[in-house]
């Protein structure tokens, strides 16, 4: 924050983590902006305080209208969606604010002290004075897990940061086991990628809703369902894949893959998105907006969830185990393995990144006919038919280096757009 020479007031930020309190001074002359977002003069960690709103507060100095008179500090709320509290009471609009008001940022965000070493009238050279901060000796101090652990589950790194630790030792415990190592390393890869979706979009979503959606999709693949799938969109329509040892033209190979891979997979993965937002219309608040797709973020959430389920099964459940199959017979066990395992990497991580930006861009239109329901279906073709395309020319281009790294990069890039999109459109993030 830029220091203005007639600064006599700052912020103190207590609980700061089991860190030491943060101290931002407060200039005369220009107002400070308090959020998450980087602009702000005051900014928080969006991942640990997600709670906080893009531009929560303003804090200015209002100038006395009088020479004898003194000036004031006005606290302003900006439309923030959690609240602005001051010594524990929510405060509409503008208030004025007196040395030592505790100001919290949400029900449960950072929490700061205002302090003022008495406001200067016109003319006059405060002279400021640091606060002092308690030098008391607490068992917080020594055992920083007591006054930290909500701290932890809220910065959203406790739980990647555990899933690891049991990855190294379900790693560990499968040596000699290769369909198990293969299984540990598959699943600890998906859920990494997701991790990076999740927490981009910053919206809390119930681990259990995502890991069901995944689940779903998995059930769904090894039911009946699936096959009336492949009776409409590969046998009916014009959508049956091609083998390794077909001779298309990539006009007819786009074609077989943009009806039997694009619109009948990513239909098949959008599926737990539309019973989820149908789920959601037949309960009450707060399980309403819990469980349900209301807006482009709960539909990318869903979707990628989905997407990660299908890939899952997909590379572990049938090409990793064919490929070794195949090359055991050929060249023995070890060489089977050594494939599967070069395979398995690579596939998980190509096939992960691109699922997920087919599904989270179908997604993100399935979200935003739900909030403009005017629009509805055709925000839905949009969003179906594009990702088909994209599906279709993954597939199409995957084995040659540079139109699979090109049409790679676009799905990410388009993924990517849609949820900073999503971002903005969302009514829960301001």
């Amino acid at each position: 924050m830029t220091n203005s020479p007639h600064t006599n007031a700052r912020l103190i930020q207590v609980a700061n983590g089991g860190n030491p309190p943060s101290e931002y001074p407060l200039p005369l002359q220009t107002p400070t902006l308090l959020g998450r977002d980087i602009s702000c003069q005051v900014s928080f960690d969006p991942h640990i305080y997600r709670g906080v709103s893009r531009q929560h507060l303003e804090i200015r100095y209002i100038p006395p209208q009088h020479h004898e008179d003194e000036g004031t500090w006005q606290v302003t709320d900006l439309g923030s969606s959690n609240g602005t509290f001051v010594n524990g009471q929510q405060i509409k609009g503008s208030r004025s604010l007196q040395p030592n008001d505790h100001i919290l940022l949400g029900t449960s965000g950072p929490e700061l002290v205002f302090t003022c070493q008495g406001i200067p009238r016109p003319n006059e050279s405060p002279s400021v004075k640091p606060p002092t901060i308690p030098s008391t000796l607490h068992l917080s101090q020594v055992v920083p897990i007591l006054s930290t652990r909500n701290d932890l589950l809220k910065s959203g790194f406790l739980v990647p940061g555990m899933l690891t630790v049991l990855l190294v030792v379900g790693l560990f415990s499968s040596l000699g086991h290769p369909v198990l190592f293969n299984q540990f390393l598959g699943f600890y890869l998906a859920l990494a990628a997701y991790f990076v979706v999740y927490r981009l979009s910053e919206k809390p979503k119930p681990w259990w809703i995502l890991t069901g959606s995944a689940i779903f999709t998995i059930v769904m693949l090894a039911s009946p369902v699936f096959g009336l799938f492949v009776l409409v969109f590969r046998e009916i329509l014009p959508g049956k894949i091609p083998g390794s040892d077909a001779e298309l033209d990539v006009i007819s190979t786009f074609i077989a893959y943009f009806f039997g891979a694009g619109l009948c997979e990513e239909l098949l993965k959008a599926l737990p998105v539309f019973i989820l937002h149908w789920l959601g219309t037949q309960i009450k608040t707060p399980w309403k907006e819990r469980i349900g797709v209301w807006d482009p973020l709960d539909g990318i959430l869903i979707a990628t969830a989905s997407a990660v389920g299908f890939t899952l099964l997909e590379t572990l459940g049938e090409y990793v185990p064919r490929t070794i199959e195949s090359v055991t017979q050929e060249s023995g066990q070890y060489a089977g393995e050594l494939i599967g395992l070069q395979l398995l990497i690579p596939r998980i991580l190509g096939s992960i990144i691109v699922h997920i930006a087919y599904s989270g861009y179908f997604g993100y239109f399935i979200g935003l006919s739900i909030m403009k329901p005017s629009k509805r279906w055709t925000f839905l073709a949009i969003g179906w038919l594009t990702s088909s395309v994209i599906h279709a020319l993954w597939n199409t281009f995957a084995s040659n280096l540079i139109g699979g790294a090109l049409v790679g990069m676009i799905s990410y890039a388009f993924l990517m757009a849609a949820i900073l999109k999503a971002r903005q459109l969302s009514p829960s993030i301001h």
